[in-house]
């Protein structure tokens, strides 16, 4: 199955608790922090509420 590389490049400070919730499902925590997930639509669409956030890594 392919997977995607998610990079945490925004902080959750001051933002809503769903938001900030969306991060640690997604298995992030701290800035600049890179994660490995299988490309689903599940993870997709996380990505997509939180996309001022985080970023999809190349390679």
């Amino acid at each position: 199955m392919a997977t995607i590389k998610i990079k945490q490049i925004g902080s959750p400070i001051r933002r809503p608790e769903s938001q900030r919730k969306i991060l640690i499902g997604l298995g992030l925590n701290k800035m600049h922090k890179v994660v490995e997930l299988k490309d689903t639509p599940e993870v997709r669409g996380a990505i997509a509420k939180v996309p001022h956030m985080v970023e999809i890594v190349e390679g």
